[in-house]
């Protein structure tokens, strides 16, 4: 398997601490995405749509573990009932708000991501596909999300020797 990222998200997000941790916390957060000039073409038409999926590689991810802390929670969890960002491949998604293209540079908002994010794709958020009405939220249903930004419990720790 070989995974290649088209492009990077820029945001005002240096450090985990802080960060929202869903597009919907994240106040109108502005960013912007380049993308790598060989995938421009493929931004044709995205411009009609009013938010879009941006799938990414957390590269700042601690180690994966399957039980973990929630950022909401204060109850160990199993991983894969989290969206938190150490995970055996760390991918995240989130569902921005496209603003405008100019070239192979998306301005978008409700950013949830740290700066130089790779990017990996980019799909389109359709109503008709991807809003369920549900009635089970597992443990999350359970809260209430007072705590909307996140800490720096799941990030890399940075080594002393940089190269």
């Amino acid at each position: 398997m070989q995974i290649r990222p088209i492009g990077i998200i820029h945001t005002p997000f240096r450090k985990t601490a802080g960060t929202p941790i869903q597009p919907c916390a994240a106040g109108g957060a502005i960013g912007t995405v380049e993308v790598f000039h060989e995938y421009q073409a493929g931004l044709k038409d995205l411009e009609g749509f009013e938010r879009i999926w941006l799938i990414y590689w957390f590269h700042r991810a601690a180690a994966p573990k399957l039980t973990i802390i929630p950022f909401l929670d204060n109850k160990e969890r199993g991983l894969f009932s989290t969206r938190a960002p150490a995970r055996p491949n760390p991918l995240g998604i989130s569902a921005v708000r496209l603003l405008a293209i100019e070239g192979n540079l998306l301005n978008i908002a409700d950013v949830d991501m740290l700066t130089e994010t790779p990017l990996l794709d980019i799909k389109p958020y359709v109503t008709q596909f991807d809003s369920f009405r549900v009635r089970r939220r597992g443990w999350i249903g359970k809260l209430s999300a007072d705590k909307v930004v996140a800490d720096n419990r799941f990030e890399r720790a940075c080594r002393k020797n940089r190269r």
